[in-house]
């Protein structure tokens, strides 16, 4: 807090600065003025907040300065100090907002108690300034709110919606147009990205949202992890090249990645909700396109949307990489069928979160047909998020990654791990031809050595083991589908449906008709 002393009297003016201990009452001391001339050339520079004035100097008084501070700076506090005990002097004084008025015969503590009085009045103007401010922009902001969540369904009124017009007003975002109608505006959301530590992601985000109120006239508010600017549209004020210009300024000012998305342009307060959800579709493309750059919505609205199923060619792809156990294979389908899906012109965030979904899901229920009889099945697949800063396939392959180490985690313990593998190999391949010599290649094993451990392992020869799980393949599916015997057949490895219900009923005790009859 800054206070200048003015008197013309260079023994009062030194007296007043040497006395008194002005930075212990928390108050920097300006070079004191000589005249009231001089004071008010310095006003505009020095900026005081308190000025400490003698009321009779040659030419223009201290009244009559006192006078043209308040005209010029309201909130200064005025403190008259005189030599001259005059009622009339003081009551003009008073009349002019002058704090105090005091004698030159006062005691230093009478002035600092002055001062500290000026002190206290400043201190609780700009405290209600300061709420007065908060409440303000916090009005506004609900008003904003209000505005863009209407979606042009309703023309929301009262103190915060014609506030946040208001401020729209005064920032040259709403405004008339020729024919007196509004010129159109719209909504754009910025997200920010890169700065490595979380921690500094508010900071970031109100960095990029002071450095776009430089670069474009907008109204804005924070949003979660995002900015919301609302602009004037029309007359290159929000055109797309100024936009993603303004985007890329943000960007290398702050060495981090910016990403927005902008709605089309609205022709009144009541559109303003649809510009904003628009924005905030085409925002939703964000994990898609990258953190970095500028995306209209009519570039991406008019998408149908992608596939949202993995195909049955990719499941079985996906049981191979599994199988093998082999993570470099297995990132490079991954980064393969995820660049597939964002490459689609059709695909949308909830078309491309569900296909990935689905590929996670194929993989943990291709653990639960592996893993062996009575061991514990694998936990619920995980959802995949589509979050900002994070690439789609490195989360889709750490996801991928966790499954084939849980199954080669299992299948690996003990001194026979490899029947265990051929175990999981002959689950998941019950609907093809399954020789022993080809289960015994696949775990690079002699047949007959194989065969021989096969059989000490599992208490059953290699033949006996198949028929026995094909056949327990088939009773499920009867229990839980109303498939044909001859599918039912053909999903359980056998061709000749006669043949599949004579081993059915020589495992099961009955024809397979007569197993789902008896689950009814």
């Amino acid at each position: 807090m800054k206070i200048l002393i003015v008197d013309d009297e260079v023994i009062i003016r030194n007296g007043l600065c040497t006395v008194i201990d002005w930075e212990a009452l928390g108050m920097t001391l300006l070079p004191p003025a000589e005249s009231a001339e001089e004071a008010l050339e310095r006003l505009a520079d020095e900026q005081p907040d308190i000025v400490l004035t003698d009321i009779r100097m040659p030419g223009m008084d201290g009244i009559e300065l006192a006078k043209e501070i308040k005209s010029l700076r309201p909130d200064t506090e005025i403190v008259i100090l005189t030599g001259y005990d005059d009622f009339g002097y003081a009551r003009q004084a008073l009349r002019e907002g002058v704090t105090d008025y005091l004698l030159k015969t006062s005691g230093p503590e009478e002035i600092m108690m002055a001062a500290m009085k000026a002190k206290q009045n400043l201190l609780a103007k700009w405290e209600t300034m300061k709420q007065e401010a908060v409440q303000g922009a916090a009005l506004r902001n609900q008003g904003l709110e209000e505005l863009l969540a209407a979606g042009g369904k309703k023309h929301p009124a009262g103190g915060g919606a014609d506030a946040a017009r208001k401020w729209l007003e005064e920032a040259g975002v709403a405004k008339a147009g020729p024919d007196g109608g509004l010129l159109p505006m719209r909504v754009l959301l910025v997200g920010a990205s890169g700065w490595d530590d979380d921690r500094f992601a508010g900071l970031m985000l109100g960095a990029a949202e002071s450095r776009l109120l430089e670069l474009l006239p907008c109204v804005t508010l924070r949003k979660h992890d995002r900015i919301v600017a609302v602009l004037r549209a029309g007359e290159g004020w929000s055109d797309t090249s100024r936009l993603a210009t303004a985007v890329s300024r943000v960007r290398e000012a702050l060495k981090c990645d910016i990403f927005a998305a902008a709605g089309e342009p609205a022709p009144s307060f009541t559109a303003l909700g649809r510009s904003y959800e628009e924005a905030e579709q085409a925002f939703a493309y964000r994990p898609m396109l990258g953190d970095r750059g500028l995306i209209e919505a009519k570039e991406v609205l008019s998408r149908k949307g992608g596939r949202t199923v993995c195909s049955a060619k990719e499941e079985n792809e996906l049981s191979s990489l599994l199988m093998n156990s082999d993570a470099t294979q297995l990132r490079n389908w991954t980064s393969g069928i995820v660049g597939e899906q964002l490459a689609d012109p059709q695909a949308t965030p909830a078309t491309l979160q569900a296909y990935l979904q689905s590929i996670v899901i194929a993989a943990h229920r291709w653990l639960d047909r592996a893993r062996d009889k009575g061991a514990e099945a694998s936990a619920s697949a995980p959802v995949i998020a589509l979050q900002p800063g994070v690439r789609l396939e490195d989360e889709l392959f750490k996801l991928l990654l966790s499954v084939l180490n849980a199954f080669h985690d299992r299948v690996s313990a003990g001194r026979y791990a490899y029947i265990h593998r051929a175990i999981a190999y002959i689950r998941l391949h019950l609907d093809r031809h399954l020789t022993l010599q080809q289960v015994a290649g696949f775990v690079h094993v002699n047949p007959n050595h194989f065969s021989e451990m096969f059989k000490k392992e599992t208490g059953q020869s290699y033949t006996e083991f198949v028929t026995r799980e094909r056949m327990q393949r088939a009773a499920n599916i009867l229990l839980t589908t109303r498939m044909k015997i001859s599918e039912v057949a053909g999903e359980a490895g056998y061709e000749d449906i006669k043949y599949f219900s004579q081993q059915f009923k020589k495992v099961m005790g009955c024809t397979p008709s007569e197993y789902r009859q008896m689950s009814v």
